[in-house]
């Protein structure tokens, strides 16, 4: 198993981060990915994958709802960071669109979302993409770099058939899938019985959305593995061949040995 996105270097873990990470190996997750958020979670990210060299790997991006009046000013910095020889970052994320609770850098966020999707075609990395309340202008932005052999994952995927369907008409990307798979009243079932599962890989997005029977708790690593037994339920196939195909499509993505 591969935990395609997860910020288990977050404050929320600093009393465990190391039980944290043995849990994960003891249930069998290979990998855990971790992508970036802002300037400041830079040096702790760095820090958890410099503890567990060829079992954590970190990305670089400015997380959509983190873009403020000096966005301008980080992202010089990350792009600094990016063009350092063996940069240790195996993407550019967690990267996006949030609209949900405000829009008041509206503007900004689409700038900071295509400079960094530009990162992206330079550099020959894949993109973690967060959008919330933004399909349409997620899309749109999309669509101007159509041409530029992007590879990537929407993260958190939770939109409808149709939706999937636009975001899967760029060949290179797949949906992150979560915790929220599990949840009672989730439809994503119903949308990933039209979505080959090769176009589909596992995530939990620690410490948020853990999936049953943990929701409501931290979610941590570990529990990728309660996400990729109920998606082995909707492909109707073992968890030994969810695991296979994800698991290969995440190396496929980000390069990974």
């Amino acid at each position: 198993m591969i935990d395609t996105h997860s910020h288990i270097y977050g404050p929320e873990f600093d009393e465990d981060r190391s039980q944290v990470v043995e849990r994960a190996r003891e249930a069998g997750v290979e990998n855990v990915l971790l992508p970036n958020i802002n300037a400041d979670t830079i040096a702790p990210m760095l820090a958890l994958c410099d503890e567990y060299p060829g079992y954590c790997y970190p990305m670089m991006g400015l997380h959509p709802e983190d873009v403020r009046d000096d966005y301008r000013q980080v992202l010089d910095d990350m792009w600094q960071l990016l063009q350092a020889p063996h940069h240790p970052y195996i993407a550019v994320g967690e990267v996006g669109l949030d609209f949900y609770w405000d829009e008041t850098y509206r503007q900004q966020q689409l700038d900071a979302f295509e400079r960094q999707v530009c990162w992206a075609r330079d550099l020959n990395l894949p993109l973690v993409i967060h959008s919330r309340k933004s399909h349409r202008e997620l899309v749109e932005v999309m669509e101007r770099h159509r041409s530029d052999n992007l590879r990537g994952i929407f993260h958190c995927f939770g939109g409808t058939v149709e939706e999937a369907h636009e975001l899967l008409s760029f060949p290179g990307f797949v949906l992150g899938i979560g915790g929220v798979l599990t949840y009672k009243k989730s439809t994503l079932p119903d949308v990933l019985r039209e979505v080959p599962l090769s176009r589909v890989v596992v995530e939990t997005d620690a410490p948020y959305l853990a999936p049953v029977p943990h929701r409501g708790k931290r979610n941590e690593s570990t529990y990728v593995a309660d996400t990729l037994r109920r998606l082995a339920e909707v492909y109707q196939c073992t968890p030994s061949e969810a695991d296979k195909v994800t698991s290969e499509t995440s190396k496929r993505i980000f390069g990974l040995p």
